[in-house]
Order: C-alpha cells, then structure tokens, then sequence
C-alpha cells in the first residue's frame, strides 16, 4: 500500500526530518516519503561570492539614492564603475536582494488581494502636535550574509522614532510588535498612516489600529513619496549607521541600531525642527510632556515651539544629513 507523502510543512522543515542513521528507511526513502528530492537534501547553498557581495553593497547604495532605476540603469550604473556585468546578473543580484523599481523597498508595497485599502487623509493636512500623525514602513538592513528587515513607527510632527523591530521574514508579527510597543508607551495617535504593503493591510495589524479608535491612511499605491519622512529615516540610518558598521548578524545589528536610534532621538539636531532633536520637540509640548512624566518616560523636558508641519509630499526641505 502507498504511503502518503508529507507535503503539508514547509522544504526547511521536511529536511529537519531526514534521519541519516535510521536503519529502517534508507535517505532515498524518507526523501520520497517526505516529498522532496535527493538534490534538494544534498544540496548546501554556495555563498556569495564576495564580487557578488560588493556588487549588491553598490546596488544597495545606489538604490537608495535612486529607487525608480531599473535593470538596465542599474547594470549601466555598475558598468560606469568599471563592473563587467550584463542585465541578466544585475537582475539576478537585484531578485535576491529582493528589490524591485519604483519602490524604495521590495514588494512590501503589494496588498493583499483580500485586505482591505484605506484612503490617503494626509494630503494638504497641518500636522501641528505630536501623536496627531504616526507613520510605519519596512527597508532592509544588509548583512554579511543577506538582509534582515527593520519597520519603524515615526511620529509625523516631531520625526521620533517611537518604536522599531528586526526580523528575519516579512510575516507581519515585527510589525504588529512595534506598533504595541509605541501604543503601550506613548499612547495612540488620530491618524496611523502606511503604504499598501501585506503587513499593514493584514487583518491582525489593522485589528490593533481599529481597537484603539485610531483613523487609517495609506500611501497611493507605487508613491513612496507619500511616506517621505519615514523614507528620510532609512537614507539617514543607512549612511549615518548601516553602511559604516557593515553588521555580520541580526543581534550585532540590533545593539547598533539600539544605540543609533537612541542617539537619532536623543542628540541628533534636524534643521527642519528647528536644529532640535525629535525628543525635544516630541516630548516638550503641552500635554505630551505631561501624560510621558505620568508614566515615567521623561521629567523636566523642556519647552519648545509649536509649528505647523504640512503632510505636502512634495516638501523636501528635510533633515540635516
């Protein structure tokens, strides 16, 4: 009688279940009970070659600076650099790294066919006040070995980073993680503001925001722009952090983001607040500054200026960098 393969689990799983010492079952035959092939049991991935490395560590870079290049500019970039590349491996460095045109990101700006889309509410609106407008994405953080995914909350008003998360998968936990870390110590905002991406459309991520009464936004489809100042965050963290720490792991990675956002928070002036740090401008408004010493954050903050901050997307006069 045949048996049943196991299919229902995932390759990485599947693999965990070869027993190269079971006496009853030779490799061949729990590889064709568990649905997999030889090949894929013995195969072991080949590294990177390191002008493979230092070609993505370009693309990266240039990505940043350009998010709309395609292939073909992104294999003329490297060529200029001297790179003997064609478009086939430049695409292929670009599908590992998992970075597609237009997009200062990946795919994370593509919905889930069955969530639901909510309106941009941001365009032409005064932000005057911390905790009106937050605002979330994801970018990739490359390592020696491939890319860990960092999501932030930003607070419109005052650019402070209220909460962040590495992962190593884009599942929507690290980003439902760090939009209840900011809630449970800052409170919520009135308008929570994201691009299309699966993990802000998910079902359990939009839960949090309707639970707490706070009013969704989302970018445009394919308009990065309309996120611009959590778009400024990543360009700052990558040259000001990633680019020069070149970090080996996701926990190496996590200690050096830990004390760089303290400092972009804490000590970091942005021209466009005034040359004052997002702590500053964040905690030392009326209200804000007392409800943050009722539940211990800060003491003794000091005053600053309310302004109004515009939501135009097509304003870039931004931070110092």
């Amino acid at each position: 009688m045949a048996q049943k393969k196991i299919t229902n689990i995932g390759i990485a799983k599947r693999q965990e279940l070869i027993d190269m010492n079971d006496t009853d079952y030779s490799v061949r035959r729990q590889c064709s009970i568990l649905g997999l092939s030889r090949s894929s049991w013995y195969y072991k991935p080949v590294p990177l070659s390191e002008e493979d490395r230092m070609l993505m560590d370009l693309l990266d870079a240039q990505y940043t600076e350009t998010p709309f290049y395609g292939v073909r500019n992104m294999t003329t970039y490297l060529r200029e650099l001297g790179y003997a590349v064609g478009k086939d491996h430049t695409r292929t460095l670009l599908r590992k790294m998992g970075l597609v045109a237009i997009f200062p990101k990946p795919n994370l700006s593509k919905p889930h066919p069955e969530n639901r889309i909510y309106p941009y509410l941001l365009r032409d609106l005064d932000v005057v006040r911390p905790n009106q407008v937050w605002c979330a994405d994801i970018t990739y953080i490359k390592l020696a070995w491939g890319f860990a995914y960092l999501a932030a909350i930003v607070d419109w008003y005052s650019r402070y980073v209220l909460s962040w998360k590495l992962s190593n998968t884009l599942e929507a936990d690290f980003c439902i993680e760090a939009l209840r870390e900011a809630i449970d110590k800052y409170g919520h905002p009135d308008v929570f503001n994201t691009d299309q991406g699966t993990q802000f459309t998910s079902q359990d991520f939009i839960n949090v925001l309707v639970n707490n009464n706070i009013t969704i936004s989302m970018d445009g489809r394919g308009s990065y722009l309309d996120n611009i100042f959590v778009e400024r965050l990543w360009r700052t963290v990558k040259y000001q952090n990633v680019y020069l720490k070149g970090y080996q792991t996701i926990p190496e990675a996590r200690t050096g983001l830990t004390e760089y956002f303290e400092f972009y928070n804490k000590e970091r002036y942005h021209q466009s607040l005034d040359n004052k740090t997002p702590w500053q401008v964040y905690s030392g408004l009326p209200g804000v500054a007392a409800e943050l010493v009722q539940i211990g954050i800060c003491q003794d903050v000091p005053s600053v200026e309310k302004t109004s901050h515009n939501a135009n997307v097509n304003d870039f006069s931004g931070v110092t960098r």
